[in-house]
């Protein structure tokens, strides 16, 4: 269905439809998909009682949270948007200037490597994990304001071992990649 020059009314059960079935969309996105400028868009969500795009990713990751065992929500960094506990993944990390190195304003390592290892320890049916092994590459730079994705796939189950294989991209682009080996300590923990 062309969704260009539809009657206002019309227009907004389109948008309410669309952020249901993807509630990631942007008001810039949903500006080209409407061919309307970004104030209607921002004006029918208003009236639609539609959330900005932060809060509804702040909603959907609320709901994935209380579904992690190993970590608690404070400790993941990103917001975790989509989890298949045992199987895959999906977090967001909007980065900032105060992640970059000073000079250079590329995003630190450390930051890149923590988004992708606690998604790793997100994503696995334990109580209790720790990253024995990590294989990474940092493939292109990530400047401050990038929003970066990290999709995680468990791969392999072997006893208490987890193979975990997380990918961060910004937009379309593959900027990092880590398999992870992360060891279930699920019986051998007090508290």
């Amino acid at each position: 269905m062309n969704k260009k020059n539809l009657p206002k009314k019309e227009r907004q059960q389109e948008l309410q439809n669309l952020l249901e079935n993807d509630p990631f969309l942007t008001d810039e996105e949903l500006a080209d998909i409407f061919d309307v400028s970004i104030q209607t868009i921002r004006l029918d969500r208003l009236e639609l009682k539609i959330p900005e795009l932060r809060e509804r990713i702040k909603s959907v990751a609320q709901k994935n949270y209380s579904k992690v065992r190993a970590l608690s929500a404070r400790e993941i960094v990103g917001e975790l948007v989509d989890l298949e506990l045992g199987k895959r993944a999906i977090s967001i990390l909007e980065t900032t200037d105060d992640m970059t190195f000073e000079k250079t304003k590329i995003i630190k390592g450390e930051y890149i490597f923590a988004f992708a290892n606690s998604l790793a320890i997100a994503v696995i049916d334990a109580n209790v994990a720790l990253t024995g092994v990590a294989n990474i590459k940092y493939k292109y730079p990530v400047v401050a304001g990038q929003k970066l994705v990290a999709k995680a796939e468990v791969t392999r189950v072997r006893g208490n071992k987890h193979f975990v294989f997380v990918r961060v991209f910004h937009k379309e682009k593959e900027v990092f990649r880590g398999k992870f080996i992360l060891v279930s300590l699920d019986g051998e923990v007090s508290s």
